[in-house]
């Protein structure tokens, strides 16, 4: 089987085919037939055994091969009645003779289906050239530049060398490479050629090296984008950049420099063409990570009010251990502060020489001087972000140590803590850009109408939830504490106050108040009042911290929180797991500096959002998001596993992490016995409703384990994933990149219809052939105002049927290509193009600009399979045409009803008492209310970039159809006039910014 034998080369995918194997024959009407398939020795026929015709009838000559498919996309896999117990990586469709006929197979293993896909493509590529079409291996690039390698490591010319100077040169070019395995192969290659001596041949070296490091998963890959050449020239590598991996404006130089930088051989990168070695470097690099660079530095508006962020938070910071006897230890504080943690927590007590001290009060062992602490927080407080840090003070000091603890704050942090008062003029906290570089103490304040300078307070909440916990006869009081009026005078806008119900605090609480929730308490309202808990977080700040039962210091689950929008969610940094992978990889966005933004259905003052909403979220489009998980490379073995060998059986699990209706987990195949190159193959699809609280989690483990079977994982931002061909770099249980160690994936959202990368991210794609929805504006139960709602109806049907049908376009044209949904525009018209262009290279169509817009134009007569894909290629147009041109019109409808109605915000509690509204039907009055607007705001900017994305496409369109030699050999008024209209283009979109600006 492919497995037992690397793919290294055409030849290794000719001979496997020559040999045969079976393959599963699909036809229309629903029926599967095993058949037994090899290629003839003369490379001129493909066979199949048995059939019911004569031996000369059951093959298909290579010369008839138009197209080979990877992949169920012809109409036989699409119609089929079967097809989704087939799996798609394993599918492909051999399409043949003038009018396309689709011969349709499935193979055992998705190697197996790659093999004969690329062998047939290297066949049909080559079928005009003489008939000793095969080149001989040894004249590749690759092994031209193996033998450079070997000849100047032969320092006595005599075409061999030692085994041990042959495994070191192989480990230095693969340092991921074990000894043991290089020398297992060398004996390999020397028993099948019965040698009795360890010494290397040349041929041996090369042999063995093209056997050990070529990843066949990367091979296919190189071998498709090449145009089955065994390298990439500049074009190529442009066109992979573009169309697959969502790069823009990328040129010939640029991709040029990217093979000077990674191609191995002097020949390649003097000629300009990057081979199979130095494209796998290419992929390896951080060029290719999958994590957005635009994300590694602060990409988000930061000048929102600070309640609109998400924001890094550490509990118990003192601990590096449980908090039920862990040490105090001020390490505590250098990782959380080196974490981007912008929130930490100072529990401060007497110490002996009127010294404040930190400690764990369940082990009062060891402690740490309060000096100490805030020396150590001021030397790293902004050494990773520049945003504000807030300290979370757990004063249980005496009047007199309160007053030691202001004097070394304020001789220590100096100008940075922030003294302001609040101006009860304003609604919103200061933002993070305001707040740069400022240090903010959390905590109980003195009243500030008395002149009073020392005063009772009530404790910080924890304590009376650890009370409530521990104690039988707790009976509901806070405990008091006196406090100094210096120390009040220190916190400014983070007072801490005790939160009674949501109705009171919308009324009551003032901005600058801060409300503390138990990990229990904060559940029950997530729960019971999901919408107003949305709402209070709109203008105030939450804390979260941990149930006082975990004892262990276990981690809640943030994301629980983060989905009603609660801001502070402490985390026991010193425990690693899933919690803490989720928290840690959400802070990786925004350049790590400890604050997202939320989404803007979480922020505005009038909207719907509920955390616990189990559908599609009003006036958010729904994404599709495509993953393969292809390979694995150098696996290490469960840490914690016990009498087993180096041998693991791995799988790899994906997890979607975000609203309820996101929450999803699926999970590959297990591959036995393979840590080294583990090839998966396989393809998920997950629904995302709100991209913009998603996380995906991959996570790889090992389902032959004793004691442990965690390998490794990865979390990321949903919107901070790249789309292409990209390693994933695990992380250990502790959180630590593990160097070599990667997942191979393919990444693919479709479906977007808004937010910043148009083009990365496609909206060519409809989720499932079925009846349209419309997403329905509610009745409130007020005439005037139902009446105003009422004139949106029309309009929003407009919208989303314009989008939709040019979607639905798009995916058709797709089709026939013979593409999957997740393919670029680009890939389309590539495919389009080598239908429309003749054997002797003439175009059968031209590129005609009509009004700005590309159609395809036939000239003269044309078969019936072309003229079906000008039909769909001229539907897309129109489509995207009528969009293009309506958009403007349908949005302005639509913005008019949204302020209209905006107009009744202030008064409707007045107008519904007028009615006889009150109690619950008030409160539902209000939530349809902001439901409406949340759906009209929503399919306004759905509209809106609906129409920026076709305006792209349009563009792409013409470039494409230019570069694929569609256009009529153009006269210098056609060059102009081509030229003119893409500036066009160019002019509607920046006209469309400039107008909303």
């Amino acid at each position: 089987m492919p497995s037992e034998k690397k793919i290294s080369s055409a030849n290794d995918c000719i001979s496997f085919m020559q040999a045969g194997c079976e393959l599963k024959k699909v036809r229309p009407n629903s029926r599967i037939y095993n058949r037994f398939f090899t290629l003839d020795t003369d490379l001129q026929a493909l066979r199949w055994e048995p059939s019911k015709k004569d031996l000369e009838k059951a093959k298909l000559d290579i010369s008839a091969i138009k197209e080979i498919r990877l992949g169920k996309n012809t109409e036989t896999f699409r119609n089929n009645g079967l097809a989704d117990q087939i799996c798609e990586d394993c599918a492909f469709s051999i399409l043949h003779g003038e009018n396309y006929e689709s011969l349709d197979l499935v193979a055992n293993s998705a190697d197996g289906a790659n093999i004969w896909v690329s062998g047939l493509r290297y066949l049909v590529s080559r079928s005009k050239q003489p008939l000793d079409l095969m080149e001989d291996n040894q004249n590749t690039p690759r092994f031209m530049w193996l033998k450079t390698v070997f000849e100047a490591a032969d320092v006595d010319g005599n075409g061999i060398m030692l085994e041990d100077t042959s495994v070191e040169l192989i480990k230095q070019l693969n340092p991921t490479l074990k000894e043991s395995k290089i020398r297992l192969k060398f004996k390999e290659i020397q028993k099948s050629k019965e040698k009795l001596t360890t010494r290397v041949t040349e041929e041996e070296f090369c042999e063995a090296f093209c056997e050990l490091c070529t990843r066949p998963e990367v091979y296919f890959l190189l071998v498709q984008i090449s145009k089955n050449k065994e390298y990439l020239d500049a074009n190529d590598l442009m066109l992979f950049l573009e169309a697959e991996q969502g790069v823009a404006h990328i040129t010939e130089n640029m991709c040029l420099d990217i093979i000077r930088r990674y191609e191995l051989s002097e020949e390649g990168r003097q000629k300009g063409f990057l081979a199979i070695d130095g494209f796998t470097q290419y992929l390896l690099s951080s060029e290719c990570d999958i994590f957005d660079p635009e994300q590694k530095k602060v990409a988000q508006d930061m000048t929102q009010p600070l309640s609109h962020y998400y924001i890094n938070a550490s509990h118990n910071t003192y601990l590096i251990e449980d908090q039920f006897r862990g040490p105090a230890d001020i390490n505590g504080y250098v990782r959380a502060l080196k974490m981007g943690c912008r929130s930490i927590e100072l529990d401060v007590s007497d110490g002996s020489d009127n010294e404040p001290i930190l400690c764990n009060r369940n082990n009062m062992t060891t402690h740490l001087s309060f000096r100490s602490v805030i020396e150590v927080i001021n030397k790293f407080a902004f050494v990773v972000s520049e945003y504000p840090l807030i300290l979370c003070l757990g004063n249980h000091c005496s009047l007199l140590q309160q007053k030691v603890m202001v004097q070394q704050m304020k001789k220590i942090f100096g100008n940075k803590l922030y003294t302001e008062a609040p101006l009860p003029s304003e609604s919103y906290l200061p933002s993070p850009e305001k707040l740069k570089r400022m240090i903010i103490v959390k905590g109980k304040k003195l009243p500030s109408d008395s002149d009073m300078l020392e005063g009772e307070v009530t404790d910080e909440d924890e304590e009376a939830e650890m009370s409530r916990r521990m104690s039988v006869d707790y009976n509901g009081e806070q405990k008091q504490i006196w406090l100094c009026r210096e120390l009040s005078d220190l916190v400014s806008i983070c007072k801490s106050v005790q939160y009674r119900d949501f109705e009171l605090s919308m009324k009551s609480q003032n901005y600058w108040e801060i409300c503390s929730f138990s990990e229990t308490e904060a559940s029950r309202l997530a729960n019971e009042y999901p919408e107003d808990f949305v709402n209070y977080n709109k203008k105030f700040l939450s804390r979260i911290y941990p149930s006082a039962m975990r004892i262990d210091s276990s981690n809640l689950n943030p994301q629980d929180f983060w989905n009603c929008g609660c801001q502070i969610v402490a985390m026991n940094f010193q425990t690693p797991g899933p919690m803490m992978d989720l928290h840690t990889g959400w802070f990786l966005q925004n350049g790590g500096c400890g604050y997202v933004l939320r989404p803007s259905i979480m922020r505005d003052e009038v909207s719907y959002f509920s955390a616990n909403t189990k559908g599609i979220v009003p006036g958010v489009s729904p994404l599709a998001l495509h993953i393969k998980i292809i390979s694995g490379q150098n696996f290490p073995k469960p840490k914690g596993a016990c009498a087993k060998g180096d041998v693991i059986d791995p799988y790899v699990c994906v997890e979607i992490h975000g609203i309820p209706a996101d929450c999803s987990e699926q999970r590959t195949k297990t591959v036995q016995q393979n840590s080294d190159n583990p090839i998966f193959d396989e393809t998920f699809e997950f629904q995302v409703n709100l991209p913009e609280l998603a996380m995906i989690r991959f996570v790889v483990l090992d389902d032959d384990y004793i004691g442990d079977e965690f390998i490794g994982q990865y979390t990321i931002p949903f919107e901070c994933l790249q789309p292409g061909y990209r390693h994933v770099p695990l992380r250990s249980f502790v959180g630590d990149i593990m160097e070599h160690v990667t997942l191979f994936v393919h990444i693919a959202i479709t479906n977007r219809s808004g937010g910043g990368k148009a083009q990365k991210r496609s909206l060519s794609v409809r989720m499932g052939k079925k009846v349209r929805e419309y997403t329905m504006l509610r009745n409130i139960g007020l005439k005037t105002i139902d009446d105003i709602f009422k004139i949106a109806v029309h309009p929003l049907r407009e919208a989303i049927d314009m989008r939709e049908n040019m979607q639905n376009a798009i995916v058709s044209i797709k089709e026939l290509c013979g593409l999957p949904p997740i393919a670029s525009l680009k890939q389309c018209l590539l495919t389009l193009s080598s239908r429309l262009i003749t054997s002797d290279s003439v175009p059968s169509v031209s590129l005609v600009m009509k009004d700005g817009y590309p159609y395809l134009e036939p000239l003269g007569a044309i078969p019936d399979v072309q003229k079906k894909m000008l039909a769909a290629y001229d539907l897309m147009i129109q489509e995207s045409r009528f969009l293009i041109e309506m958009a403007d019109t349908v949005q302005e409808k639509i913005i008019q009803c949204q302020k209209a109605g905006m107009e009744f915000h202030e008064e409707l509690h007045n107008l519904g008492a007028k009615e006889g509204l009150k109690g619950r039907k008030l409160n539902k009055a209000t939530e349809s209310f902001a439901w409406n607007i949340t759906v009209l705001k929503g399919q306004g900017d759905l509209l809106k970039n609906a129409k920026n994305e076709a305006l792209e496409n349009m563009k792409q369109i013409q470039l494409a159809c230019l570069s694929c030699g569609l256009s009529k050999a153009p006269s210098g008024g056609a060059e102009a006039k081509i030229k003119r209209s893409l500036e066009a283009i160019e002019e509607k979109e920046s006209g469309e910014e400039n107008g909303k600006l």
